[in-house]
């Protein structure tokens, strides 16, 4: 079969497996999953949930937000990995996003790339979860590991990965699959050890002969 077909199977399977489909941050208005998802590089949903369950009830507006204390604003997020970066990314996009664009999240991938720390997977969330918006795939760890084991991909790139998934997945499901392969790479295909067994994909992936 070739990777349409694939793909085709894979969306079917996983749609089935994983019925009830959302995002795993936790947010109220399109800045605070902007500012969860830019948390979220490199820690887990888990411990962004945990800790923007306090960051905002005490920042509750973009102006709170960009006005805060640098130092505070960084303690604040301490728990997560590269805190430092990500407070001061968060800072500077809470002031663009008052300055530039009225006090509200843009919602066009054109506009939110040019945010601070803001690439097209951080984009795609934001336009999918917030704006019901389909502009493309968001690739994170999760994705770029299943799109290459499955033989969807050969590239490393977000970018390119991307485009290699739109290729071959219908537009109306380009938001739900970034969904669906997380929860499968959570749930069964995970980085250090796949469970085959479990995994409903086995019969196509390539990677169960490895």
């Amino acid at each position: 079969m070739d990777r349409k077909e694939k793909m085709q199977i894979v969306i079917k399977r996983l749609r089935k497996e994983y019925p009830e489909l959302k995002c795993a941050l936790n947010f109220s208005n399109p800045f605070q999953l902007l500012v969860a998802t830019i948390l979220s590089a490199q820690s887990t949903d888990i411990q962004v949930n945990k800790m923007t369950k306090t960051l905002f009830q005490k920042y509750q507006t973009i102006r709170d937000f960009a006005e805060a204390s640098p130092e505070l604003f960084r303690t604040d997020v301490s728990s997560v990995n590269f805190y430092n970066n990500k407070a001061k990314n968060i800072q500077a996009t809470a002031s663009m996003v008052l300055d530039q664009f009225h006090g509200k999240v843009p919602a066009t991938m054109q506009e939110l790339i040019q945010l601070p720390a803001v690439a097209r997977k951080t984009a795609n969330i934001v336009l999918y979860n917030a704006f019901g918006i389909t502009e493309g795939i968001a690739v994170d760890t999760h994705v770029k590991r299943l799109a290459n084991r499955l033989g969807l991909t050969r590239h490393e790139d977000p970018v390119k990965i991307e485009k290699d998934l739109m290729a071959i997945t219908p537009k109306a499901d380009w938001g739900d699959l970034t969904h669906m392969l997380i929860e499968h790479g959570r749930a069964v295909c995970q980085a250090r050890k796949p469970m085959h067994e479990k995994c409903v994909l086995a019969d196509i992936c390539p990677s169960r002969e490895i």
